[in-house]
């Protein structure tokens, strides 16, 4: 039987350079979304503009109903980001699609240029790198390709981490400048390859996405560590 040429998400974690969120210094005011992992770590980013500063806005429910649009497309390697202005339901979204994959009828290329429509067009905060971080190199993808290689995921809980509740608790206002949410998901990953190879491992993860008010949420990165 042919190994499974991917490594396990612990093997990936330990192989690729840490990636760390970009910290941009626009204007006057800083929004920490904190990290905690043996202790807090700092995201911070900062606004392009701050004429929503005054305004105060406590991170939305998650029973905001999610457009049929999130289903894949029949022409796209990647499913299609969802209509919805709550963060959570984005962010188990977009976990399951960085989760998923398959060699045998997308390459690298395809599959990073879908994963490309989920990001923020705002580039002062769209960390990029940390999400091509999350699939394999070009080489790598190509050796899964001969081996058939694919991957489903099965994504369970999301919530707001007690980090950035904290922060958020202690200063309200920060989120309005640049509405960027820290969202823990966890669920489990399926891979398969030919010869009936096949694994699971559980995962988590945790991201940092944008929801505005009145405006779709996308992605803005993949913290590099999770945060409890």
């Amino acid at each position: 039987m042919p190994r499974k040429p991917f490594p396990s998400s612990g093997e990936r974690t330990r192989q690729a350079p840490a990636s760390v969120l970009r910290r941009a210094a626009i204007g006057g005011v800083v929004l920490a979304v904190l990290l905690a992992v043996a202790g807090a770590l700092a995201y911070v980013t900062r606004p392009e503009s701050p004429s929503s500063a005054k305004a105060t806005q406590a991170p939305p429910s998650s029973s905001a109903s999610v457009s049929p649009s999130a289903a894949p497309h029949a022409d796209s390697a990647v499913a299609a980001p969802p209509k919805t202005s709550d963060p959570i339901v984005f962010s188990k979204y977009a976990t399951k699609v960085l989760w998923t994959y398959d060699t045998r009828s997308s390459s690298q290329a395809e599959h990073l240029a879908g994963l490309k429509q989920w990001m923020t067009s705002e580039k002062k905060y769209a960390d990029w790198t940390s999400v091509t971080d999350q699939v394999p190199s070009p080489v790598l993808w190509s050796r899964m390709h001969d081996n058939q290689q694919h991957a489903r995921a099965t994504v369970g809980e999301g919530h707001f981490p007690q980090a950035f509740k904290t922060a958020l608790a202690q200063d309200p206002g920060a989120i309005t400048e640049a509405y960027v949410y820290a969202v823990t998901v966890t669920g489990k990953q399926s891979i398969a390859w030919k010869g009936s190879g096949a694994g699971a491992e559980s995962r988590s993860t945790t991201l940092a996405v944008q929801c505005r008010p009145h405006q779709n949420c996308s992605l803005v990165g993949v913290l590099p560590s999770v945060a409890p």
